[in-house]
């Protein structure tokens, strides 16, 4: 147990414990029920094509910070 995570392990408590130089601040979408509303908005059409093509940037960007997230504490872990 690392102290920092605050008896959380949730990614976004974990992260910041054990990879310092990673993080999800600044990112459109930051977090799991934000992303799974703007993927549910974009396959039920609910977006315009401009926003289509926001939303799936913003939802690419997210999804590789999380998988990132996962292989970096993995390693830190490992360690």
């Amino acid at each position: 147990r690392h102290h920092a995570c605050l008896g959380s392990t949730s990614i976004k408590a974990v992260l910041p414990a054990l990879v310092e130089d990673l993080s999800y601040e600044g990112l459109a979408i930051a977090e799991g029920n934000t992303a799974s509303l703007a993927y549910l908005r974009f396959q039920t059409g609910q977006t315009s094509a401009n926003e289509t093509a926001a939303l799936f940037g913003d939802l690419l960007e997210y999804c590789g910070t999380d998988t990132l997230a996962m292989v970096r504490l993995l390693d830190a872990v490992r360690r």
